[in-house]
């Protein structure tokens, strides 16, 4: 016979004869999908669900792409599927994140808020013991009242300090200021230690300012100005001073506090009526810039 061994031949009864080079133009198999990988800088078996890319983003367990020393959120679909990759996102990341929400609103600023919420009724309660006529009754309510007045001053300051601010906190703050006030003005008309229109004109500027606010806030925002900030201090002053039981000087000193605090508050209260007419008018003229640039 004269054919070639089996082990020339590449039959079973030989080793297999080690591959050489290809030939110029052909190219060796498996070559194709190396050079892919190498060129998109991958780990082999990444398409078939293998190690994750080399330098590429990651993700953690809260769903977030990092990117070198950069964090951005991975983009989730509507019905809660990345849209990059087609997983979704962990159920534990989901419920972690609703539960630092809901927290929140259990931050030490608003708890102070809450507790000046809760001390208007124990004031008037105190206040009014004993027909409102009793010196020491009348004490315990001015503590009431002072320990309120002091949670106003920290409240909104840790809450822009550190971070703190809520949406129930923007709402709850102003009517717990205005309802201790107000309570406390009440209080005193109602046993004749302080003449009706005095607690008119400070109630009807605090609501006035209020909704006066809620009217221009499409325009913007009116700023608590140095005079607005004395009025309350003034009035807190004022106040206090007549829920104590004061006789001799200091009962003449407090009504020229009293009156101090009115002017204040007649003031400040022009000055932001003055301060929204501008804010209304340079928003209306705004606007109409605006839309005159988009109609050329």
């Amino acid at each position: 016979m004269t054919g070639a061994p089996a082990s020339a031949a590449g039959g079973p009864s030989g080793a297999r004869r080690a591959p050489g080079p290809a030939p110029a133009g052909v190219q060796a198999p498996g070559a194709g999908r190396t050079a892919a990988r190498e060129t998109r800088g991958t780990a082999p078996g990444e398409s078939g669900g293998g190690p994750a890319r080399r330098g590429q983003a990651g993700r953690s367990a809260s769903g977030v792409r990092s990117h070198g020393d950069e964090a951005a959120p991975a983009a989730v679909s509507g019905d809660g599927v990345d849209a990059e990759d087609g997983t979704r996102p962990a159920r534990g990341a989901k419920i972690a994140a609703a539960a630092v929400n809901q927290a929140s609103v259990w931050n030490i600023a608003n708890l102070l808020t809450m507790l000046r919420l809760l001390l208007v009724p124990a004031f008037v309660m105190l206040m009014l013991a004993e027909g409102g006529n009793d010196p020491a009754w009348r004490s315990f309510a001015w503590a009431a009242f002072a320990v309120a007045m002091i949670t106003d001053l920290f409240d909104g300051h840790l809450a822009r300090t550190y971070d703190l601010v809520t949406d129930f906190g923007k709402i709850a703050d102003p009517i717990a200021d205005k309802a201790i006030m107000g309570a406390a003005l009440v209080c005193l008309s109602a046993l004749d230690d302080l003449p009706w229109w005095v607690t008119g004109v400070i109630l009807g500027r605090e609501l006035g300012v209020t909704l006066l606010r809620f009217l221009v806030i499409r325009y913007g925002v009116i700023p608590a100005s140095r005079g607005g900030k004395l009025k309350t201090l003034t009035q807190g002053i004022a106040v206090g001073m007549y829920v104590l039981a004061l006789t001799g000087w200091l009962a003449t000193l407090r009504w020229w506090v009293m009156a101090a605090a009115v002017v204040l508050t007649v003031v400040t209260g022009l000055d932001y009526v003055k301060q929204a007419i501008v804010l209304r008018r340079q928003g209306i003229a705004e606007r109409k810039a605006a839309l005159e640039e988009t109609e050329a």
